[in-house]
């Protein structure tokens, strides 16, 4: 039986550019039918929707670089999809969008241990590389918790985090260098295989630009060396107020843990129901989560005084874990925290706020007080050393007008943020998700400043359109405060 033609209604006749792509690549990598687009139709975040016009699975540098050229002589818009993991909807196609999805590129092109770093391609899955280069006794530091299926590519459009960014960063501290094609077709090299390269920093312009200034097709990242000690220390608390206030006395004191995460009772309680790790108390009001590493002094006089705050604060009981199989237990919980919802509720919005660790008790009872406000339960999930919050909002996306809702509960959790001197985004980027609270935390000259910047590379607004900035048509009229010009054109 052949499959049905998407035969939505269009001003252009697409044949000619579905011909013309099946001549660059060929007719199995440029996909069409309806059932086809609907893979694509979203990221992570499901809760919006658009199917492209097609999609491109290239396979080398120059094959993307003929499918942007096209779109650059036809004038079509084009977005770049990895494995569809982000939480912004930084993936989420446009209508008549050309799709170019990276995941048929996962070849790791080279390993340099004596320099420290790994070429790959962008849809080679973060825990690949570690994978690859543990045998050696390396390890590749960035570590989203979607690490297991999260490709590189989307990485570095949106500058991924993870639960060890407090010590060692996000992507951006990890990558040297980009091989990439600009919006019109061009494939240009910045960065290099060393840290600090003379002039521009192009990488770093370009590292969480979120597909708006080109497409990264090959990408050289810095790997570390393994830890020769890691200890994991569990604590929890009968108040979130005393769980923030350790935090704070750890990081005053000097002593930056490789990572430090804090979930909520609502949160840990999930995780029990569906993993089942027989690690975190239920009735603890909050835990932490507690990673440092290192030489073994250092671990063992970290882990010291880490116990002496904890217990100053209150702490009930400390749990420690030094061998691997324990470590991951106790991780495991928190990496499956996001997924854990799916047994509460039906659908989760997650935001992605940042905060200033001295006002973490403030915020968490803030939010708590918003979700009773608008009625939606609320599950605290976040990287309180860097204080990072993914506030979960449980809700139903069948039930009509909840979405609304719940979208305006998170847009005032993201104000509260920018309030208390905060951001609006930590590591999951803006897409089309925050774009309307830019003006929030920018000012309409910072905003038209990172307009132009866009358009130096993206002069035709072709590259990933409608994300990251507020427009008139997606965020109402007085988004036209944030609108810049470029050459005489208004630019979005």
């Amino acid at each position: 039986m052949v499959a049905a033609i998407d035969t939505r209604t269009s001003s252009r006749d697409w044949q000619p550019v579905v011909n013309a792509l099946e001549a660059l690549l060929d007719a199995n990598r440029v996909m069409r039918r309806k059932e086809e687009l609907l893979v694509y139709e979203c990221d992570g975040l499901t809760s919006y929707r658009q199917r492209p016009a097609v999609v491109t699975l290239p396979k080398t540098t120059e094959e993307i670089a003929a499918v942007v050229r096209l779109c650059h002589e036809q004038n079509l818009p084009f977005v770049t999809r990895g494995a569809g993991t982000g939480l912004s909807g930084g993936a989420l196609p446009i209508e008549d969008c050309v799709l170019i999805v990276t995941t048929c590129m996962q070849q790791i092109l080279e390993i340099d241990y004596d320099n420290q770093r790994v070429v790959v391609q962008p849809g080679v899955i973060n825990n690949w590389i570690t994978q690859a280069v543990s045998g050696a006794g390396f390890y590749y530091a960035p570590d989203p918790s979607s690490q297991l299926a999260c490709s590189i590519g989307g990485n570095v459009a949106e500058n991924s985090g993870g639960v060890h960014c407090l010590k060692y960063g996000v992507t951006t501290n990890h990558v040297l260098g980009l091989k990439l094609v600009l919006p019109n077709g061009e494939i240009v090299d910045v960065g290099g295989p060393v840290a600090e390269m003379p002039g521009y920093d192009l990488t770093g312009i370009f590292v969480g630009s979120e597909g708006t200034l080109g497409i990264a097709c090959e990408v050289t990242l810095r790997i570390l060396k393994s830890p020769e000690c890691v200890q994991v220390i569990l604590a929890d608390f009968t108040s979130v107020e005393a769980a923030g206030e350790t935090v704070s006395d750890i990081i005053q004191a000097g002593i930056i843990p490789a990572g430090m995460e804090m979930m909520d009772n609502f949160s840990l309680n999930a995780v029990e129901d569906v993993v089942a790790t027989n690690c975190y108390p239920r009735d603890a009001v909050a835990i932490l989560l507690i990673e440092i590493d290192g030489a073994p002094a250092e671990v063992a006089a970290s882990a010291k005084a880490i116990e002496a705050f904890c217990v100053k604060n209150g702490a009930r009981q400390l749990t420690h874990a030094t061998d691997e199989a324990e470590r991951l237990r106790l991780w495991k919980g928190r990496k499956a925290a996001f997924a854990a919802m799916g047994k509460l509720s039906p659908d989760y919005y997650v935001q992605d706020g940042v905060i200033p660790r001295t006002r973490l008790p403030e915020v968490l009872r803030e939010i708590e007080a918003l979700g009773e406000k608008h009625g939606y339960r609320v599950a605290n999930v976040f990287h309180a050393g860097d204080g990072n919050l993914h506030p979960l909002i449980l809700y139903n996306n069948n039930v009509p007008g909840q979405l609304e809702e719940v979208e305006a509960l998170g847009g005032d959790i993201l104000k509260l943020c920018v309030r208390v001197g905060g951001s609006i985004s930590g590591e999951h980027g803006i897409g089309a998700d925050k774009r309307c609270y830019m003006a929030d935390m920018f000012s309409a000259t910072d905003l038209e400043t990172m307009q132009w910047v866009r358009g130096a590379l993206n002069k035709q607004g072709l590259a990933n359109p409608t994300k990251i900035f507020p427009t008139p048509r997606t965020c109402g009229e007085s988004a036209h405060a944030g609108a810049g010009t470029f050459g005489g054109l208004e630019i979005f």
